[in-house]
């Protein structure tokens, strides 16, 4: 079980965790070794809620592919169950981040006193600057 709030887990079975081998150097032992994790979540046949489930699909995000899958791909540590436990976290993480409402922005307009600061300004490097001129010969 994976829980992801007060009120929403995910199941073992709807989880699919397989071994492979890692990629990368590692020595001898990363040849012999299927310490990396692929874990595979379908978010359509999920018992996740459904405003969870909209939400993800919404996401732009690489590891969701056009069919609803997450895929996550952990080979950070040398054991499996470390990567299997960081491959939960990332899920996890995932699922977490699509469930939080983001607030909308309001629009805020400059004050009257830093328009005029602005604009104050704006004259004075003007006048430095026209100070800058050729110098007329009389």
């Amino acid at each position: 079980m994976l829980t992801i709030s007060n009120n929403v887990t995910i199941a073992d079975w709807e989880i699919d965790i397989s071994q492979i081998r890692a990629q990368g150097s590692g020595g001898q032992n990363v040849n012999k070794v299927a310490s990396a994790v692929h874990l595979r979540f379908d978010i359509q046949s999920s018992t996740l809620p459904p405003i969870y489930k909209e939400r993800l699909m919404a996401l732009s995000d690489q590891r969701i592919s056009k069919e609803g899958v997450v895929i996550i791909k952990a080979q950070s540590y040398r054991t499996l169950e470390l990567n299997k436990e960081d491959a939960l976290a990332r899920l996890k993480a995932l699922i977490q981040s699509a469930g939080k409402q983001q607030k909308t922005r309001r629009p805020t307009k400059p004050t009257k006193g830093s328009q005029r600061r602005r604009v104050d300004h704006k004259t004075r490097k003007g006048k430095t600057k026209s100070l800058r001129g050729k110098v007329p010969l009389s």
